[in-house]
């Protein structure tokens, strides 16, 4: 396609959103007027689907639940007034704790205010709010937060070692909906001990944001912890940043919550055109659908220019390959969906991997994020007339023109600069595309049956581990792999065993393994 030909699909693809200064162009994707239109019925349910589930249709039928992230930002849609009233009250609520705990109206017994936080949490539960954080924390926030999203030792020993001298005025924040989830017990758990071996009282430093009456709320409500906030069994945790679980946070270190809820709702109004052209999550699910063959065959590569968005990638992640990520279709046919996401940001991707996606296999589509506003001041020239803005905008503009040149496909999305409502409209401009998309491949995106299977492995092999533990306390003379596999009623999982009795090993936890470490078949393992 010629420049002038270029030119003329930019203009007629390119959408801009007034109110939000949000643009977004797709004509780098190489789709025609003939693909638009084969997908039209596809895209006239895709509409008919999400105007269903914001009215509290079923949508998620493995747990009987309906899908309402979209009430959060607008509670005028719930379905009730008793939920409509609920939602507000809930923000309210936040923004009045938010404000004592800043103004040491409620502070720790040790301390005249709160000076960090603690946020306890997996997956939804940490990546919304870790990327909010970054894009969107003060340079000195009221509060600094730290996070422990994982259940790695090292990891939680390392933001208790950075916090040994402050644990006194850290706010602790346990985010779990059933409280049962093991990394987020295993955290609280950890973080429960540190603070008793200061000699401090867990209960005076913790909030609980948990479903009402789950395990974790029960706990919180016995031991008259700070503050307990409600999640939603409508809100999935890979939407739940404008809930509780994402509010909360921000609120606390002073960012606008009102204003990424306002963006939000904001696009979300724009994402309910029924109109293709004219509705930019629409055009997005159309983007994906082209790039992939509606089969997930390219990965959407994502690249903010803009340091603050570096996480953008990560929470994009979760939310496509959660929701999209499905063996089974709405019909129950094996279907293999689902679009892998990863990315950098740039101008790093320069230097890091544009070579590959420019020379190398073409199994990708990139996503460019522009954000026109340098920085809050005046920017100096490094070169004459250039500033270092200048230098990021070339960077951008040419690695979208170098992927072109060599057939490439690329989207662009343009924000005016990084706030509170813009990010909230990205959010909800990505929550709105997933779900048409998943419309469109006849796909649920609100369940999460592979997430549960590997829960549910989990729990099977710890439970092993403790009948190998018996088995091992119950014989004197050590014994083999093979031994210890038929006695504790495990002969095909021998395997599974080795790797228990050698992590066990490696920590000093009382088992001894004797003969050649590189050949599991001539071990034998014993109680030290």
């Amino acid at each position: 396609m010629d420049a002038k030909a270029l030119w003329q699909r930019y203009q007629n693809w390119l959408y801009f959103h007034e109110g939000l200064g949000l643009y977004l162009d797709v004509s780098r994707m190489r789709f025609d007027d003939t693909f638009v239109d084969s997908l039209q019925p596809k895209f006239d349910q895709a509409f008919a689907d999400m105007v269903a589930l914001e009215k509290g249709a079923i949508a998620n039928p493995d747990e009987n639940r309906m899908v309402g992230h979209y009430w959060l930002r607008n509670p005028d849609l719930a379905p009730t007034p008793e939920l409509t009233q609920e939602i507000a009250q809930t923000l309210e609520q936040i923004e009045a704790f938010a404000e004592k705990i800043q103004t040491g109206a409620i502070h720790p017994p040790r301390a005249n205010r709160f000076t960090d936080i603690i946020s306890i949490g997996i997956g939804g539960s940490a990546l919304g709010p870790q990327f909010v954080a970054e894009a969107l924390s003060p340079d000195f926030p009221p509060l600094k937060i730290h996070f422990i999203d994982n259940t790695d030792p090292a990891g939680i020993d390392r933001i208790l070692t950075q916090l040994r001298n402050s644990l006194a005025s850290t706010l602790v924040l346990v985010i779990s909906k059933s409280g049962g989830t093991p990394e987020p017990r295993n955290g609280m758990i950890e973080v429960k001990k540190a603070y008793a071996g200061q000699n401090l009282e867990f209960s005076q430093y913790a909030v609980a944001i948990t479903s009402v009456d789950s395990n974790l709320d029960k706990i919180a409500k016995a031991e008259g912890w700070l503050a307990r906030f409600p999640m939603y069994d409508w809100v999935g945790g890979r939407t739940s940043e404008m809930s509780t679980v994402g509010l909360v946070p921000a609120a606390l270190q002073g960012i606008d919550i009102r204003a990424i809820l306002e963006g939000a709702k904001e696009m979300d109004d724009a994402t309910r055109v029924a109109d293709i052209k004219n509705n930019p999550a629409a055009l997005l699910a159309l983007s994906w659908y082209y790039a992939g063959n509606g089969k997930g065959e390219k990965d959407m590569v994502v690249l903010p220019y803009k340091d603050s968005l570096l996480l953008f990638s990560r929470y994009l992640q979760q939310l496509v390959m959660e929701s999209l990520g499905k063996e089974k279709d709405l019909d129950g046919n094996t279907v293999y969906q689902g679009i892998a996401v990863y990315g950098n940001k740039g101008s790093t991707d320069q230097h890091a991997y544009v070579q590959q996606l420019r020379e190398g296999v073409p199994n990708f589509f990139a996503t460019l994020i522009e954000v026109l506003e340098d920085r809050q001041s005046p920017s100096p020239e490094i070169d004459p007339g250039v500033t270092s803005g200048d230098y990021l905008s070339g960077f951008l503009q040419g690695t979208r023109q170098a992927l072109y040149e060599n057939h490439r496909d690329s989207i662009t999305v343009t924000i005016p600069q990084v706030n509170p409502r813009t990010v909230g409209a990205l959010i909800a401009l990505y929550e709105r595309a997933v779900g048409l998309y998943a419309s469109l491949v006849n796909i649920n995106a609100y369940h999460q049956p592979g997430v549960e299977a590997g829960k549910k492995a989990a729990a099977a092999i710890l439970d092993l581990q403790k009948s190998v533990i018996e088995v091992l306390q119950t014989e004197k003379s050590p014994l083999t792999l093979a031994e210890i596999a038929e006695k504790a009623g495990a002969t095909e999982k021998i395997e599974a065993i080795y790797i228990i009795l050698r992590h066990l090993y490696a920590n000093q936890r009382g088992v001894v393994l004797h003969g050649n470490l590189g050949q599991p078949s001539s071990l034998k393992v014993s109680l030290g």
